[in-house]
């Protein structure tokens, strides 16, 4: 996006993500976490006029079935309602998916929730990254909204045991999936979305838990997210992304996964990954579309039989979660001054580059 401010990008991304026709699952649940996190940040109360109105659009059309994993991502813009209009309707709903997550979610092991996208048993005893932002981090903020400490000890146990089951502490890095009856990685894949959302998800855990050091298992989730974050650091391209198979230099540059990794290094604040935020924003916003569409996202992704199979998914469209993700990298870098301050020199030298052009 070209003579852009931050601002205004926010505003013409939520604008087209608000054109999107997202109904009750894990994309309008990425995508409108996004802007609630802006709200959070700016606390401009006009970012949640339009979608208050189509919230209570979707729960005016009720639901049908039961919760799954992914659909509980959809409770992240609830609890931000809930807090800003104390709207029981929201409470409820949230309150259901609570209960699903407790009572009725699959679960093997210690307790780790098995990943689903349907009310059927798609992957029997699988544990994949997407869980973590899905309901991990959900059942986190609940707990602290409702001051219930058995969530957030479940929620921490959901990082634990993911951040064991998934990540390569040779590499830092996180495999998409893991089955737990075949005890493998599947297809061993450092797939770069789901890097985002453990690197995303367990940078929030310091930021949203009162007093977090205080939990043992808080001591794994900082250790686990400084680990990937070293080790995440090196695969950036020279343009500033992260690719859709990290470690794999002919794949091509995602840009939802980029976000993620970004955001996730802005909410750590260490100040050596400055540099490496540095280098992402105008690979980021270079791929923002003038109408607000992020370019570039890959699609829906399932743990693929093959890391070839990951190099095949499209990126030809628009998708709820690369909005959701940009959105949440802006929100992050306002709420950070260090970045901030980025973000103006970044947008003067676009203008520099501008007035150069033209003379």
């Amino acid at each position: 996006m070209e003579n852009f401010t931050c601002q205004e990008t926010i505003e013409t991304i939520i604008h087209r993500t608000m054109k999107m026709d997202l109904t009750w699952d894990w994309s309008c649940g990425v995508a409108y976490y996004g802007i609630c996190r802006v709200y959070e940040v700016t606390g401009e109360q006009k970012i949640l006029t339009e979608l208050k109105e189509r919230v209570d659009e979707l729960i005016n059309l009720g639901f049908e079935g039961d919760w799954t994993v992914n659909k509980c991502a959809m409770g992240h813009c609830l609890i931000t309602l809930y807090e800003v209009f104390e709207d029981e309707r929201y409470l409820e709903l949230l309150l259901s998916k609570v209960d699903y997550l407790e009572k009725r979610a699959l679960r093997f092991g210690e307790g780790v929730l098995q990943h689903t996208v349907s009310n059927h048993d798609d992957f029997p005893e699988q544990a994949w990254a997407d869980t973590l932002f899905m309901a991990g981090m959900f059942l986190l903020r609940m707990g602290i909204l409702l001051k219930r400490q058995d969530l957030v000890e479940d929620a921490l146990n959901q990082y634990y045991w993911h951040i064991q089951y998934l990540q390569n502490q040779t590499t830092g890095l996180f495999y998409h999936g893991y089955d737990h009856l075949q005890k493998s990685n599947l297809s061993a894949c450092y797939w770069g979305r789901a890097n985002a959302w453990c690197a995303y998800t367990m940078s929030q855990v310091k930021r949203r838990l009162p007093e977090a050091y205080l939990y043992p298992k808080f001591m794994d989730v900082q250790a686990s997210l400084d680990e990937q974050l070293a080790g995440l650091k090196i695969y950036q391209s020279e343009k500033g992304l992260w690719r859709t198979i990290l470690d794999d230099a002919t794949s091509y540059e995602e840009v939802s996964a980029t976000a993620g990794i970004a955001a996730a290094m802005v909410a750590n604040d260490n100040p050596l990954h400055r540099k490496y935020i540095h280098r992402a924003i105008p690979g980021l916003l270079t791929n923002v579309a003038p109408d607000g569409r992020v370019e570039n996202v890959s699609a829906g992704t399932a743990v693929m039989k093959t890391i070839p199979d990951y190099q095949a998914i499209s990126r030809q469209w628009i998708q709820g979660w690369g909005q959701g993700l940009m959105l949440t990298f802006l929100a992050e870098c306002l709420d950070n001054p260090h970045i901030t301050s980025l973000l103006v020199e970044n947008e003067t030298q676009e203008e520099d580059n501008e007035y150069i052009t033209s003379r």
